[in-house]
């Protein structure tokens, strides 16, 4: 097994014999493939409606927020935990505003960005600074959308 360090996460490249233990296999198959297939064919021919653009974005907006975390940041310190929870509830506010409006995802959105902006930029005065910009950003969020 070879070891390759990214930041604080140290991946490990398993062989065939890793996968064989658990019952594991690399790759989908033709037969997952096919049924996939099938089940498109299927629902077109029932007249079942597709999946809504809203619908797709939700997702991807889950899986980027699991890669982000679980990828490029790793293991959690304090100051990540931080991050991590107005970051989490951001991404709730913005995939709500896929169904509610927009006003949802320009404030999911802006704090996020504030967020880690303050991680990656500020330093020592990173807990001000999310005092400041998460709750300032709510607080205006919320006035901003008394006023719609």
């Amino acid at each position: 097994m070879s070891e390759r360090k990214v930041g604080s996460v140290t991946y490990q490249e398993v062989g065939e014999e890793y996968f064989k233990q658990r019952g594991l296999r690399r790759h989908a198959g033709m037969w997952s493939l096919w049924a996939l297939g099938v089940g498109a064919v299927k629902s077109r021919r029932m007249n079942v409606r597709g999946l809504d653009l809203r619908m797709v974005a939700a997702f991807a907006l889950f899986f980027a927020f699991g890669i982000l975390w679980s990828i490029v940041l790793g293991h959690f310190t304090p100051r990540q935990l931080g991050v991590f929870w107005p970051t989490y509830f951001m991404m709730i506010y913005t995939i709500v505003g896929l169904w509610v409006g927009p006003a949802f995802v320009a404030i999911g959105l802006g704090i996020t960005a504030l967020t880690l902006i303050g991680y990656f930029f500020v330093g020592a005065w990173f807990d001000l600074w999310m005092a400041v910009f998460n709750g300032g950003g709510l607080i205006l969020g919320g006035l901003w959308m008394r006023r719609s």
